[in-house]
């Protein structure tokens, strides 16, 4: 083992799923650069680094450094500290006044920073401004890198540094120290594993109150993730035993008290037994945020099926019933069929003539069933009378598709209730929406926490029509809200079944219906299909089929730009998966050189990106995509453009951004894309059902293009074991809940 000192020149490869790195460096009595390689992530060209490691002598490459361990200094050479300023870490200072600075300073450059930072107004071209700018910058970055070095001495990834600055700021290591547990909760993508090691490294015991807390609060969450609004009491302990290493019967205390001090809430439900003609209490433990959205959104929706509408529709169609003593009553269809040019059907006019005299109603069905012209006739029949409408949808691109689908303002849900941190949203109880009418669309995408704000927001006047397709993929968020909605029977429901004639002239909708019945599709190909299959069995091959498809064949033979084209894939990780194919489709399509580094990505200049965490400070949501549309080198940021609106991005950001050439079919609900790329391979096996697979083909528009196995498509086809998601809601419309809540 021996150590060197070394510049960083320049990064030439990253493997951001294990962190494996290789650096250009200058070390000092060497004439040529030297390579670097080992786990390195987080590392910024101009840093200078104090490694300890071995040489090796590689066949293909030559001789390298193998780092094992490393940390990052401060430079004492000029050339150093003029690399170091110049690489865009100190906002104010790019290549050219770090020149400058260095040229003026020399080696005492980084004591007159510190001490007496006055004296850059020396330097030609900076001013008072960009000295404080810089001032503010070095104390931040310095700060930063002593929770780096805090971070490094304990085992963990130094990517949080720069997070955890910023919630903390300077408190930082204070705060770790005292409960790094906090971490977990307090700061998006840092878990509770990262800070169990800090936590360990510290001296905290395995059995400690904090840790035994921490562990239970990750383990709901986690089973959030998956879908559960709750968890069975015995489900609880055991993963969180098993995750923490403890006995049950710690993981047992722990929890009664975290229920005394309200941190959950338990509740007893009675379960029918199965094989017993009597019931069995279970116990079903709450993160509080889950049970208050549960028994909101059920409360609202009983609340306002109980109330009458006030609207002139209403008050018309009430009287004409009582007075012809016809209680089935309702708007004259044809007069709206004439209003809108359309002929509906018995199915899609009984979906109009329910709108009319319903407070709560769902309309459910799949692609081509008519549901965007039904949901029209819908607002011509409310329209006619006068009624006030708001339209709505969980996502950006689904607003404006209802929005070109209606030719009415659609706004996201996250809009329409007025979303403003740090105070949240401004429409609820007390400020509630102003209408007659809310029409919601894409409802198999509203979990049960984003459905109790939008009912907050809803006065009990207000009429509410669900539109969605409930074969698709449930919500990424906890919850089952619509499919749970349609099964209490509370609600009238009307699904559309009939494919229109113009629908089955496409061969995506025919093979859609056809694959949610479990067939297989139609994958003869052929000139004038809009559905093609291309059989590739090894992954490798099926990557570069995909990267052909998007540069050349289809923007060649459909004259459509290289970002009209979206690929969906079922997995993250994987040959085939989200991961590599963003990075395989961004070395294909996007030239550009520069560009800042996060956790082993570079984003340049015109990458397609997509957000993945609801921020509402920028008002970007998870899954909106956008294109980057500058990068400054210099300020270490960029600026990405979501459905021409700026955003900007610190690299300490950049965590919330994921490349968007591929995105996971989970990712991609609640959008449509002209032309779809779907990989279909048995690699992706644990992922691929039925649900998912339809779901990705629904996504497509015009042309859809799988390319994989007739056996991975088979496989996915026959598996339709979706998992149960832990929710009470449908009990609770049901009037049926039976239980008692504690905590």
């Amino acid at each position: 083992m021996m150590k060197i000192r070394c510049v960083v020149e320049r990064i030439t490869y990253q493997n951001p799923e294990n962190g494996y790195t290789v650096l250009k460096t200058r070390v000092k009595g060497y004439e040529d650069l030297v390579t670097v390689v080992g786990n390195l992530l987080e590392v910024n060209v101009g840093s200078v680094l104090l490694m300890e490691g071995s040489w090796k002598v590689d066949a293909k490459y030559g001789r390298q450094f193998n780092v094992i361990s490393w940390e990052e200094t401060l430079p004492a050479t000029v050339y150093g500290m003029e690399k170091y300023l110049g690489s865009g870490l100190i906002k104010g200072v790019g290549p050219k006044f770090a020149k400058r600075i260095v040229q003026r300073f020399g080696t005492d450059t980084f004591a007159v920073i510190e001490d007496n930072i006055g004296l850059l107004i020396e330097v030609p071209g900076i001013g008072n401004k960009r000295i404080e700018m810089i001032a503010a910058s070095w104390e931040r970055q310095k700060e930063v890198k002593n929770i780096m070095l805090f971070l490094q001495e304990h085992g963990v990834s130094t990517a949080f540094a720069a997070k955890i600055y910023r919630q903390y700021g300077n408190e930082s290591i204070n705060r770790m120290k005292e409960n790094p547990y906090k971490l977990a909760d307090d700061i998006w993508g840092i878990g509770f594993k990262t800070a169990d090691t800090i936590a360990e490294k510290l001296g905290f015991s395995k059995e400690s109150f904090v840790r035994l807390r921490s562990g239970i609060m990750y383990t709901l969450s986690e089973l959030a993730d998956e879908g559960h609004v709750y968890a069975r009491k015995e489900q609880l302990i055991f993963k969180a035993s098993e995750l923490l290493e403890a006995e049950e019967s710690f993981v047992v205390m722990t929890l009664d008290q975290m229920i005394k001090d309200e941190d959950l809430i338990r509740e007893v439900k009675a379960v029918p037994a199965e094989k017993e003609r009597k019931e069995l209490p279970e116990e079903a433990i709450y993160l509080p945020p889950f049970y208050f959205a549960e028994l909101g959104t059920a409360n609202k929706l009983l609340k306002l099926m109980a109330q009458p509408a006030e609207d002139r529709l209403w008050v018309q169609l009430m009287k004409a019933r009582r007075e012809s003593g016809n209680e089935n009553l309702s708007v004259d269809v044809s007069r709206i069929e004439q209003h809108v040019h359309m002929e509906y059907d018995e199915i899609q006019a009984n979906a109009i003539r329910q709108a009319a005299f319903s407070k709560v109603m769902v309309l459910t069905g799949g692609p081509g069933t008519g549901k965007t012209t039904t949901t029209k006739g819908i607002i011509a029949a409310f329209r006619m009378y006068g009624l006030k409408i708001l339209l709505a949808a969980p996502t950006g691109r689904a607003a404006k598709r209802m929005t070109e689908a209606t030719g009415l303002e659609a706004k996201t849900i996250h809009r329409l209730l007025e979303c403003k941190p740090p105070e949240g949203y401004q429409k609820n109880e007390e400020n509630p929406l102003e209408g007659d009418v809310l029409i919601v669309d894409e409802c198999s995408m509203i979990d049960i926490v984003l459905m109790n704000a939008l009912l907050k927001a809803v006065p009990t006047n207000m009429r509410l029509v669900f539109i969605g397709d409930i074969d698709q993929l449930p919500s990424v968020g906890a919850g089952n809200v619509l499919r749970d909605i349609i099964d209490a029977g509370s609600f009238p429901v009307v699904r559309l079944k009939r494919i229109f004639r113009q629908a089955k002239e496409s061969r995506i909708i025919m093979n859609a219906h056809r694959m949610n019945a479990g067939k297989m599709p139609d994958i003869s190909n052929g000139k004038n299909t809009d559905f093609f299959f291309l059989e590739r069995e090894q992954p490798e091959d099926a990557v570069l089929e995909i990267v052909s498809l998007v540069k050349n064949k289809l923007p060649g033979y459909y004259k459509i730009p290289s970002s009209s084209i979206q690929v969906l894939t079922p997995m993250q990780r994987g040959v085939a998966g989200a991961i590599n194919l963003n990075l395989v489709l961004q070395e294909a399509l996007n030239q550009e050189r520069d560009g800042l580094r996060r956790s082993g990505f570079v984003f340049k200049l015109g990458d397609k990106v997509m957000q993945v965490k609801n921020n509402y400070e920028k008002e970007v949501f998870n899954g909106d995509i956008g294109f980057v549309e500058s990068v400054d080198m210099q300020e270490r940021m960029l600026t990405v453009n979501f459905d021409n609106r700026s955003i900007t991005y610190e690299a300490s950001e950049l965590d919330e951004l994921f490349h968007a050439y591929a995105t996971t079919i989970h990712k991609a609900q609640g959008s449509e894309y002209p032309i779809v790329v779907m990989p279909v391979l048995m690699t992706h096996f644990c992922m691929l059902q039925r649900n998912l697979l339809y779901t990705g083909i629904t996504r497509a528009k015009k042309i859809l293009v799988i390319v994989g196995t007739k056996k991975a498509l088979a496989y996915g086809l026959r598996n339709v074991t979706v998992t149960k998601r832990n929710t009470l809601l449908r009990e609770r419309l049901e009037g049926n809940s039976n239980s008692s809540a504690e905590g």
